[in-house]
C-alpha cells in the first residue's frame, strides 16, 4: 500500500498533468470501486468539471474541481495515471475518464481494493484523519502532548490514521529505528529526548522519501528508489547498518514490524 511519500509523488505529477484539464466523458468501470455518490449521480456530475488542483491529504489523492472534490485512496494495488493518445481499456482498469488535449485518466486497480469517493466537502471523508506528520503546526510540543495524552504501543499508534496522517508500515519501522525506539514502547513513556528524536526521525524518513520519489516495491509504484535505502523493513535475518546486529521480525499489533534489537532495546533492554 503506498504511504505518505508515494502518494505526494503521484499527487505531484498528476497536479502538473491535469491542472485546467477538463472532463470530457466518464467511463465506470468497475462500480464498486466508488464509495460515493451512486454510479449514476457520479457520471453526472463529474462529466463537464474541469481539474483545478491534486494535492495529498495522508494517504488521499485530492483531485479539486470546478464543482466537487475527488478523494481517492489507492489501498494494496491501486494505480492512477494519465495516458496521452487513445487509451484501449484494460482489464483492471475501473475508471476511466477521456479529457480535454488528447488524454485519459485512467485509475487501474487489480485487487480492487481501492475507493473513489465524489464530495462537495471533502472534510466529509478526511476530517477524522489526524495531523500531517510534516505541518509546520505540528511542533515537537504538540507531538510530545499528543503522545502523551495516549496510552499505546509506538507501532499502532504511529499506524493509527486518526493520530498521524500517512504513515504506514514501511516508513513507520524506518522511522523507529532511525529513533533508536523499540516498537512495543508505550507512547506516555517517553522522555522528551525520545520525543524530538522520534519527531525528528519521522520529518527525515519521509522528506527523504519524498526526495527519492517513494519505494519502488511492485509493479503499481514505479520510479522510486526508496527501497534500496531501508534500514530494517523487509531485512529480517540480514545485519543492522549502524551496529551489525541481526534485524528481526516480529508481530506488533498484527502487523509484521522489523527492527533491530541493539539499537531499538525494549524497556528491560
Amino acid at each position: 500500500m503506498p504511504e505518505l511519500p508515494e502518494v505526494e509523488t503521484i499527487a505531484r505529477k498528476l497536479n502538473a498533468s491535469l491542472a485546467g484539464s477538463r472532463i470530457l466523458s466518464v467511463d465506470l468501470r468497475w462500480e464498486r470501486s466508488l464509495a460515493e455518490p451512486s454510479p449514476a449521480e457520479f457520471v453526472r456530475r463529474l462529466n463537464g468539471q474541469t481539474f483545478e488542483q491534486v494535492s495529498r491529504r495522508g494517504k488521499f489523492l485530492h483531485l479539486s474541481l470546478s464543482a466537487d472534490h475527488m478523494l481517492i485512496h489507492l489501498r494494496m494495488s491501486g494505480d492512477l495515471q494519465v495516458v496521452s493518445g487513445v487509451h484501449l481499456p484494460e482489464k483492471h482498469d475501473r475508471l476511466v475518464l477521456d479529457l480535454s488535449g488528447d488524454r485519459c485518466l485512467v485509475f487501474n486497480d487489480t485487487r480492487k481494493f481501492g475507493r473513489i469517493w465524489l464530495v462537495k466537502d471533502p472534510d466529509q471523508v478526511l476530517g477524522k484523519l489526524g495531523p500531517e506528520p510534516l505541518a509546520d503546526d505540528l511542533t515537537v510540543q504538540v507531538f510530545q502532548k499528543r503522545l502523551g495524552e495516549r496510552h499505546r504501543q509506538l507501532k499502532p499508534l504511529l499506524l493509527d490514521q486518526t493520530f498521524l496522517a500517512g504513515l504506514g508500515n514501511i516508513y513507520t519501522d524506518e522511522v523507529l529505528h532511525i529513533a533508536k525506539l523499540h516498537p512495543c514502547l508505550l507512547s506516555d513513556s517517553l522522555s522528551e529526548a525520545q520525543v524530538e528524536k522520534l519527531w525528528l526521525a519521522i520529518r527525515d524518513i519521509l522528506q527523504e522519501g519524498i526526495r527519492r520519489k517513494g519505494s519502488s516495491f511492485d509493479r503499481v509504484y514505479r520510479g522510486g528508489d526508496f527501497q534500496n535505502h531501508f534500514r530494517v523493513y523487509g531485512r529480517a535475518g540480514l545485519v543492522c547498518p549502524v551496529c551489525g546486529t541481526t534485524i528481526e521480525r516480529m508481530l506488533v499489533g498484527q502487523r509484521s514490524t522489523h527492527f533491530c534489537p541493539n539499537c531499538q532495546p525494549g524497556k528491560d533492554g
